[in-house]
């Protein structure tokens, strides 16, 4: 069966490439290049830096290392235009709304797992790869996502947006694995990529300094920072910098009447333009009971009624119960928990079984409205 398989120029779609050739497989490979710095604008620091302007250059050649090594062909297509107006839009609409996206749940949904499918079944694949840390189980009742073996870097909270017909032709082949032993076959290998550094920041945009970032494309707008009884107490860069539960930029201490405990992001009051803020990270209004979801994609047919559901990556998981709404919303109600944020993912699970997820919209403690 032939597989093609998703190239990044990581060590973990490189040992997934081995692990595929090992098991049989005719292999191919694709590097995907969906963002241009130079055609968006975005480009920082000094141009004449390589490191600056063309990381995507630096992965597709550590891509093109590994695929020659490994003797596989290794195809390479843009899908510049379709992570604009299918990920990125959508990425800074929410921002422009106060809201925190998760673009890297829909970049798998929309790019690697619609794009990349569609153009590797027009190359004859059987199936597409990835090097994510997750698990499929195919059935004649269609396909589940299941968490991987290396809980400390499963990645079912980014595929929780992914249908059970697109897991139909998809493979995990690392999702057994560990992150120690995969970095082991890499230089047993002798890969140039087994010591790579783990990539972070946001899918396809990389490591930028974020507010910079941003500031390209939508302008900051200064306003109060404020107590929960309106009392101003200083001022912020923009609310799109800031998220729920935040301890780091707000630069407010030693301030008279106030002890020294730390000051947090409670809330947003888009329509003033105010950041809330308040002391202690266990500040009640950072906690609620339940949450209204929207966008919400099941797995493999809808599940309502107890289950389990992690707020943000690598998240404990926190015990749930799931009532559909009108409207293609739902609710999800559970015990306190801490800094529920607008805009993030809401992942279900039962057991090892990723049932879906979905965007949370509104949140709650009992019938109050939490600002944000």
């Amino acid at each position: 069966m032939k597989v093609i398989l998703g190239l990044s120029g990581g060590v973990d779609s490189a040992v997934a490439a081995i692990n595929l050739i090992n098991d049989g497989y005719e292999v191919e490979a694709c590097f995907m290049r969906n963002w241009d710095s130079m055609l968006n604008n975005d480009v920082l620091g000094n141009p004449n830096d390589f490191n600056d302007v063309c990381p995507q250059e630096k992965d597709y050649m550590d891509a093109l290392d590994v695929a020659n090594k490994l003797g596989i062909k290794l195809h390479r297509i843009d899908f510049v235009k379709e992570y604009w107006d299918n990920v990125f839009e959508y990425f800074l609409n929410e921002y422009k709304k106060g809201r925190t996206p998760n673009p890297d749940i829909l970049c798998n949904k929309e790019i690697k797992f619609k794009c990349f499918l569609e153009f590797a079944m027009r190359q004859g694949a059987d199936y597409i790869a990835m090097g994510h840390y997750a698990n499929v189980e195919h059935t004649d009742h269609g396909s589940y996502l299941l968490r991987a073996k290396d809980q400390n870097k499963d990645q079912t909270y980014f595929l929780c947006q992914l249908t059970s017909a697109q897991l139909d032709k998809a493979l995990f082949p690392i999702g057994n694995m560990i992150k120690k032993d995969v970095r082991e076959v890499a230089l047993k290998y002798n890969l140039n990529v087994a010591k790579k550094k783990d990539s972070t920041g946001i899918c396809f945009i990389g490591e930028r300094k974020f507010n910079e970032f941003l500031t390209n494309y939508l302008p900051a707008k200064p306003g109060n920072m404020v107590l929960l009884d309106g009392t101003i107490m200083g001022r912020h860069d923009g609310l799109m910098y800031y998220t729920i539960g935040q301890r780091k930029g707000i630069k407010i201490g030693g301030l008279n009447n106030f002890d020294n405990d730390a000051w947090f992001v409670l809330g947003k009051n888009l329509e003033k333009n105010e950041l809330i803020i308040g002391q202690g990270f266990d500040n009640p209004y950072l906690y609620s009971n339940r949450c209204i979801i929207e966008d919400v994609n099941f797995v493999n047919g809808e599940y309502l009624g107890k289950c389990t559901a992690k707020f943000r990556y690598r998240q404990p998981d926190n015990d749930c119960e799931i009532f559909k709404l009108d409207n293609g919303l739902y609710e999800v109600r559970y015990d306190h928990v801490r800094a529920v944020t607008p805009g993030q993912a809401c992942v279900l699970y039962n057991g090892e079984y990723c049932l879906g997820g979905g965007t949370i919209k509104e949140v709650y403690l009992d019938n109050e409205k939490r600002m944000y």
